[in-house]
């Protein structure tokens, strides 16, 4: 198996990106709705605030948490612009370890992110641990088939032209800020490993200021990928019961063609 140590790449300049041009989504208003049902809610892997600013916006009492110092000073940041304080940390799941108890804990995407598969059980246990008895954790995951150009590297031979080739020029599709710099990102898969169910990537974000490159930088993640009921099996090990799949933000039984599955399990 060829596993690479864990790596995160939400930091400078991506962490930036993530902040200026991810700000909507299905998670939003989906998420909210288990928020609304049960405060106070953790919001776990934060980021830079794409689900907890406009719930935080709308009075509801929400706490974050990322690994990224770099988020969740941007997260800080937002909240700060409408007007909200909530609290925030930098601590991995794994280590999280606050004074406070909630009735609901949400993860958007941030299961198997720049973690061992080992830290991710014991995360796992960490929200157990920081729910209210009866208190919910939601969940979502992305499948391992989302992208049928990944699934196709699985199979023997698919994996010949890795890593991906290291781009040579700077991409010339590029996303403007309300700064008026312009910005890029270009992600490449290094390696794929299906046995350890692993994928690692290098990221390069760029920043131009009146049309000159003035900010580059290289980043690399590992992602742990997961099936069903690996997932399944992970939160009754953590501790968890009643534990449900569901689909893509929509509540409906799971099928094969859904990218992400939604998981809400209860701390007895």
């Amino acid at each position: 198996m060829d596993v690479h140590e864990p790596q995160s790449w939400h930091h400078g300049l991506v962490a930036r990106w993530w902040s200026l041009f991810r700000r909507t989504g299905p998670e939003i208003d989906y998420f909210r709705r288990f928020v609304e049902a049960g405060q106070p809610a953790l919001d776990v892997a934060c980021g830079a605030g794409r689900l907890l600013v406009p719930y935080v916006e709308a009075g509801l009492d929400v706490d974050g948490c990322d690994a990224s110092p770099d988020m969740v000073a941007l997260c800080a940041e937002a909240a700060a612009q409408v007007g909200a304080a909530p609290h925030l940390v930098a601590q991995p799941m794994h280590e999280l370890d606050l004074p406070r108890r909630y009735r609901t804990a949400y993860v958007c995407g941030g299961l198997g992110l720049g973690s061992t598969r080992a830290q991710d059980e014991q995360a796992l246990r960490r929200l157990h641990d920081h729910l209210e008895p009866g208190g919910r954790l939601v969940l979502d995951n992305e499948v391992p088939w989302s992208d049928p150009g990944g699934w196709s590297r699985w199979p023997p031979g698919g994996r010949d032209g890795l890593p991906e080739p290291d781009p040579d020029q700077p991409p010339t599709e590029r996303q403007v800020g309300p700064d008026g710099d312009e910005y890029a990102l270009v992600a490449r898969m290094l390696s794929l490993d299906p046995i350890a169910q692993q994928e690692a990537w290098e990221i390069h974000a760029y920043r131009w200021h009146d049309g000159e490159l003035v900010e580059e930088e290289r980043h690399r993640l590992t992602t742990n990928l997961y099936f069903t009921h690996e997932v399944v099996m992970l939160l009754e090990r953590a501790g968890f019961v009643d534990v449900q799949v569901t689909g893509e933000y929509n509540d409906l039984p799971p099928t094969a063609d859904d990218t992400f599955l939604v998981y809400t399990a209860t701390r007895p």
